[in-house]
C-alpha cells in the first residue's frame, strides 16, 4: 500500500513542513523514487542485509510461553538478533545507501530509546560519514548504554534539554540541524512519520520483516498466521511486520502501545486512546494535545514509545478497520518483561514487552489451534537498569 502523489494515506500523512524544507524534502523524494527499483541498488541493500545485518532473522517458536499461558502457538520474530539488536538497522542501511547516492557526507538523526541512533551511528562508521545524533536529556539517562555505544562508534550525541526533553524534542532540533546544513547533510528519520516521503520509504525498508515472516510460517505451519502482533511508537517495527500482509484479511492486525501509568490518569503515549488529529513535525496524524492544540506531555517507561505522534499509515489502517489498537501500561510491560526472559531465555526490549503483554492478556480468548506471530522488535540489554530501578521501586522517570 503506498501513498497518493502527495503522500497520503487517505486524510493522513502528507507534507506539512516549513519553506525552507521543501527543498531537502523534496530532494530526498526524487532520490528515493529514482533509486528504490534500481538494479545495483537493490543489490547492495540485499548484499549488506545478509552480510551485515544477518537476515533473514529466525521466526522462534516460543514453546514454554505457549503452554504456560495455554492459548495460541506463539511465534517470534527475532529482530533482536540482528546487528545492533533492533529492527532499527533495516531502515538505517536502506536510507544510509540513498545519501550515499545522493553524495551527502554528514547524517543527522534522533533518537529516543536509543536504538535507532546506534543503528545510525552503526551504518555511519560502516561507509566512513560523519554523525550527529540529537536525543532527549531525559532519555540519555535513562539510556546510558546506548549513548555509549553510538559515541563508541564515532558519533556526536546531541542532548536536547528543551520541552519534555524526550523523542520529540529531539526530532525538532535534528530539523533545525537539517534547515542550516542542507548541502552536506541528509536527516534519517528513524520512523514510519513525518512528512512524505520519509513515512513510505521507512516502510519500505521495514516490510523485509514481514516478508520472511510470510515465507518462514508458510514453511513452518504451512498456512499464514491468524493474528500479527506488535508494540507500536512511531511504529516502523509493527508496519514492517503489518504492510505484506494487508492484502491477507485473514490476518489480523495489533498494535499495542504505551499505556504509562494509566488512561484515566493521563499519564501515557497513547494516541489512538487518548488523542485527536493533528499536525505534527511535519505530518497529519493522531497525537496527543490538548485543547489549544498544544502537544500533551506522555508517560511511558519505554523511551522507545514515548512520543506524542504516530505514523500516518497507521491511522488510515484503524480508520479502515484493517487494523486494531490497544495499549499496555508500565506494570504489564514489566511482567511480560520478566516473563518472557524466564520462560524463553529471551530477554527483550521493553518495548517489544508491550505486544508480549498483549499476548499474556489475550492468550485465554484464542483457541490452541491458532497462530500468533509477535515482532520481536529489539533486546533488552539496553533496559536492564531501567529494569533494576523498577523492581527497586524506583522512580524511573526522574
Amino acid at each position: 500500500m503506498n501513498p497518493d502523489s502527495r503522500g497520503f494515506y487517505g486524510q493522513y500523512g502528507g507534507s506539512y513542513i516549513p519553506e525552507t524544507l521543501s527543498g531537502p524534502i523534496e530532494e530526498v523524494k526524487e532520490a528515493f523514487e529514482k533509486f528504490r527499483d534500481e538494479k545495483s541498488f537493490k543489490s547492495d541493500l540485499s548484499y549488506w542485509q545478509k552480510e551485515y545485518v544477518g537476515r533473514a532473522t529466525p521466526l522462534t517458536y516460543a514453546k514454554r510461553l505457549s503452554q504456560f499461558l495455554g492459548g495460541p502457538k506463539i511465534y517470534l520474530k527475532r529482530e533482536d538478533l540482528t546487528h545492533t539488536g533492533a529492527h532499527k538497522i533495516n531502515n538505517t542501511l536502506g536510507q544510509i545507501l540513498i545519501a550515499k547516492r545522493m553524495r551527502k557526507t554528514r547524517i543527522i538523526a534522533e533518537t529516543g530509546a536509543g536504538q535507532h541512533g546506534v543503528a545510525v551511528a552503526t551504518v555511519c562508521a560502516l561507509f566512513g560519514l560523519n554523525c550527529t545524533i540529537y536525543m532527549g536529556e531525559d532519555d540519555t539517562k535513562r539510556q546510558r548504554l546506548n549513548v555509549y555505544r553510538m559515541r563508541l562508534l564515532g558519533a556526536s550525541v546531541k542532548s536536547v534539554d528543551s520541552g519534555s526533553k524526550t523523542l520529540k524534542d529531539a526530532i525538532n532540533e535534528a530539523m533545525r540541524d537539517w534547515v542550516t546544513n542542507v548541502k552536506d547533510s541528509y536527516y534519517l528519520l528513524g520512523s514510519a512519520l513525518g512528512p512524505h516521503p520519509y513515512p513510505q520509504m521507512v516502510t519500505e525498508f521495514q516490510s523485509v520483516i514481514g516478508q520472511e515472516v510470510k515465507d518462514q510460517i508458510l514453511n513452518k505451519e504451512g498456512r499464514l498466521p491468524d493474528q500479527l502482533i506488535a508494540c507500536v511508537g512511531g511504529g516502523s517495527n509493527a508496519i514492517g511486520l503489518f504492510h505484506p500482509f494487508l492484502e491477507d484479511k485473514s490476518v489480523s492486525l495489533v498494535g499495542v502501545e504505551a499505556g504509562g501509568l494509566g488512561i484515566k490518569e493521563n499519564l501515557h503515549a497513547a494516541r489512538f486512546e487518548g488523542g485527536s488529529v493533528g499536525i505534527f513535525q511535519g505530518t497529519k496524524t493522531f497525537i496527543l494535545q490538548d485543547q489549544f492544540g498544544q502537544i500533551k506531555e506522555t508517560k511511558s517507561i519505554s523511551a522507545g514509545l514515548d512520543y506524542a505522534g504516530i505514523g500516518p499509515l497507521h491511522c488510515f489502517l484503524k480508520a479502515e478497520g484493517r487494523a486494531q489498537y490497544t495499549y499496555a501500561t508500565d506494570k504489564e510491560a514489566m511482567n511480560a518483561f520478566s516473563l518472557l526472559s524466564k520462560m524463553e531465555g529471551i530477554i527483550p526490549a521493553i518495548e517489544s514487552s508491550h505486544a508480549i503483554a498483549y499476548i499474556i492478556k489475550e492468550a485465554s480468548n484464542l483457541s490452541k489451534d491458532k497462530i500468533v506471530v509477535c515482532n520481536l522488535s529489539g533486546r533488552g540489554d539496553k533496559d536492564v537498569e531501567t529494569a533494576i530501578f523498577y523492581s527497586n521501586k524506583e522512580d524511573i522517570y526522574n
